[in-house]
């Protein structure tokens, strides 16, 4: 489980985050959903331990992963703007460097593992800088899931994909659930991800302004909250 405790972050005079409160269950897979610059990023990496909060706390299964970082991130797959990969290396160095630096076991059998589940087998010894968005984005996600991590955090996974990229990336993500797993994703694709997800939570200027779960009946009155609130608190 994970509890988000009354999570502050100011970046000086601009308040990012506003006691934001959430439990979030083993199984769920949560999307958070708001206008630019609602706060949405900035909740990923506190709970993947790249930003502190100012104020609040976070657990993940009654650990606090801010004094238990090695232990947490472990548990941990994010997926941001950022991919972490080194252009001058192939797919299958990158995801090897990873894996020992994380200190996996067997690492060669789970390089090829996850490479085969990201559909990039046969490109496993390219260089990254001649992969296409979409490769680079599989490869990150590969990257991810190196060590299994009971915790994934994606923060806009669609963006910049076509249609053929989003269709995949939707499937394998989907493929990711499971009882044991936590998944959150933040995403201006309303319908997509309310398609995907069991839970939502609507942010705008750092508040959370309605959260609850996704039901295939009530997808429009969800997005006409979404308009409403967000028109509201801006």
């Amino acid at each position: 489980m994970i509890k988000i405790k009354n999570i502050k972050k100011a970046f000086g005079t601009l308040h990012a985050l506003r006691e934001i409160c959430l439990e979030i269950q083993r199984g769920d897979f949560w999307i958070i959903v708001g206008p630019n610059g609602a706060g949405k990023t900035t909740l990923l990496k506190i709970i993947a331990t790249l930003s502190k909060p100012s104020a609040g706390a976070i657990e993940i299964d009654a650990m606090d992963p801010l004094k238990h970082r090695l232990q947490a991130r472990k548990q941990i797959g994010f997926i941001g703007h950022q991919s972490f990969l080194y252009p001058n290396l192939s797919a299958a160095e990158n995801l090897l460097f990873y894996a020992r630096m994380y200190g996996l076991k067997n690492y060669d059998q789970i390089v090829t593992s996850r490479l085969e589940q990201v559909g990039l087998t046969d490109r496993r010894d390219d260089l990254v800088r001649n992969f296409s968005r979409g490769m680079q984005q599989r490869l990150t996600i590969a990257r991810a899931l190196l060590s299994d991590p009971s915790v994934i955090l994606l923060d806009e996974p669609f963006s910049g994909l076509d249609q053929q990229g989003i269709d995949l990336f939707a499937q394998l993500f989907s493929s990711l659930i499971s009882p044991e797993r936590i998944i959150i994703m933040t995403t201006h694709n309303l319908r997509l991800g309310w398609e995907m997800a069991s839970h939502y939570a609507i942010l705008s200027r750092g508040r959370l302004a309605k959260s609850g779960c996704c039901d295939a009946t009530n997808f429009e009155s969800f997005q006409s909250d979404y308009r409403t609130l967000t028109r509201e608190l801006n």
